[in-house]
């Protein structure tokens, strides 16, 4: 009964949640090269199978748009979809050992800008594939190469209509109407959305000025009975075992399904308003059975899926029951309503997704980010520009670098500070500090400092909030200490133990001292 603990919240938040994972289904699946069923079984496995083994309370998990082009590729270089499915059953193998072998820790050492910087990114990418439906764009859509220069040939006036009306809804539902009267919060603001929709289209029809296509509407697969409905399940093909690029894919499916979901529980975790954290060892495990029971029955893989979690919490989802609840929702409606299904415009789940992508991408995130200096700006608007401009692992790992590097630079000045002190009556005492942890990284500022004191001065040298001291600094010392008798230089070494007027070798006194020396 703990599961249905607050269900007043999930259940109309699993309803948006599954009016933005429908479309985003059978999308992923067309651009795949995948049968359309395929997606939806993945939200199936994903929601009901995925949602129910996993720890995480508001991630919710299906196709993932960052697998497109890996699966696309896989298909057509194996030859067959069947012998594909055999790679993602293997790979749902792997991410269950990843998870076992306790894997998940990876996630963990991904910078907080990077995380930000992923999600408004999703955002903006999001908002920008949203606006060729928004605005009518007739047949398929490219979202990795949209040509808005030439979107005024598809515009059409039903579309644009529908848009606006949408938008008016969800902001003024949201907004004001719920702030207002709280029997609004019962319904969500994407479900009357969805039902104006389809009266409006009913009203315009498809013919005349405001006239929708078939292309402008959802299309669901509509199985004449139960044989034809179970026939658009595939099985997989254990034939070629032996076949090495089948395990390549695997692997490769696998590695990039676990990167994805581990940045995807990060991201998320941040987005949850009661900030629980979800154990990612066990999310590991959840995937990888999810993946392997899809691959089984004819789905492509699966990862938790940042814009469906965002939807999530966004909608005011609590629990795992959420996630379960719009998996049934997909199964429900291809079996039950696929007619009904195809009656809805695609320009209203443009419109929720564009509302979700804004919030994803507000204004106000990147001037937060902006407040807090450039050590955590730089890697947060370079994982932005990153992602755009390439796709997410590429502007993950551009952004990781940039992060890198910034850290580095700032590590390479943060390991000493020196104070010049006044000894008989001459400015000729120079007491420096050193931090906690000293590494080779922080040698070049050392020597930069040493190297310029002058001769017939004094030089303190603590030690007594070090705790790790890489041999690296030890040996420079060491050669620093001869260059200092000859120019008159007096060392004191200050450390936690005791003080020691011209140590001749630092190695040999800290090797008696209680630190942590890396060689």
């Amino acid at each position: 009964m703990h599961l249905f603990k607050h269900w007043k919240k999930d259940l109309p938040a699993s309803l948006v949640v599954f009016f933005v994972a429908l479309p985003l289904c059978l999308g992923i699946a067309l651009a795949s090269g995948a049968p359309p069923f395929a997606g939806l079984i993945a939200g199936l496995v994903g929601g009901i199978l995925v949602g129910y083994l996993s720890g995480s309370h508001i991630g919710v998990s299906g196709p993932a748009a960052g697998l497109v082009v890996i699966v696309l590729n896989a298909i057509t270089d194996l030859g067959s979809y069947e012998l594909f499915l055999t790679s993602v059953i293997l790979a749902g193998i792997i991410q269950i050992l990843l998870g076992v072998f306790r894997a998940g820790v990876i996630g963990y050492y991904f910078p907080s800008a990077v995380i930000k910087g992923m999600l408004c990114a999703i955002g903006i990418m999001i908002f920008i594939q949203q606006i060729p439906l928004a605005l009518g764009f007739s047949g398929q859509v490219n979202t990795d190469r949209i040509d808005l220069g030439n979107l005024h040939d598809h515009i059409t006036p039903g579309a644009i209509m529908i848009t606006l009306v949408s938008l008016a809804i969800l902001l003024l539902w949201d907004g004001v109407l719920t702030k207002k009267n709280k029997l609004f919060k019962l319904v969500p603001a994407p479900l009357i959305a969805v039902i104006v929709g389809i009266i409006i289209y009913l009203i315009v029809g498809s013919s005349g000025v405001l006239a929708l296509h078939e292309s402008q509407l959802v299309n669901v697969p509509i199985p004449k009975d139960v044989s034809s409905f179970f026939g658009q399940f595939t099985l997989p093909d254990f034939s070629s075992l032996t076949n090495s690029s089948v395990y390549v894919t695997a692997f490769t499916i696998a590695i990039v399904a676990s990167l994805e979901t581990l940045l995807s529980v990060e991201a998320t975790d941040k987005l949850d308003p009661l900030k629980r954290q979800t154990p990612t060892n066990r999310e590991l495990i959840a995937q990888g059975i999810g993946n392997s029971v899809a691959g089984l029955i004819g789905g492509i893989p699966v990862t938790q899926v940042i814009v469906r979690s965002s939807a999530n919490v966004m909608s005011g989802g609590v629990s795992k029951l959420s996630a379960i609840l719009h998996g049934l929702f997909l199964l429900l409606s291809v079996i039950a309503i696929p007619t009904l299904l195809n009656l809805i415009p695609q320009a209203v789940l443009a419109s929720v997704l564009l509302v979700i992508g804004y919030k994803l991408a507000n204004p106000k995130s990147f001037v937060q980010m902006y407040k807090l200096g450039r050590a955590q700006f730089i890697p947060f608007i370079v994982t932005v520009i990153g992602i755009v401009a390439t796709d997410l692992l590429k502007g993950i790992v551009i952004g990781l670098t940039v992060g890198l590097i910034v850290v580095l630079l700032k590590s390479y000045y943060n390991s000493h500070h020196m104070l010049i002190k006044e000894f008989n009556g001459k400015k000729n005492l120079f007491h420096i500090n050193f931090a906690e942890e000293v590494t080779f990284i922080n040698k070049g500022p050392i020597m930069k400092e040493l190297n310029a004191l002058e001769g017939d001065s004094f030089l303190e040298l603590d030690f007594r909030k070090t705790k790790v001291l890489d041999y690296d600094i030890l040996e420079y010392l060491d050669e620093f200490s001869i260059k200092a008798k000859n120019n008159n230089i007096n060392i004191k070494l200050i450390a936690e133990k005791e003080t020691l007027e011209n140590p001749d070798s630092f190695r040999k006194y800290f090797g008696h001292q209680v630190f942590q020396l890396e060689h």
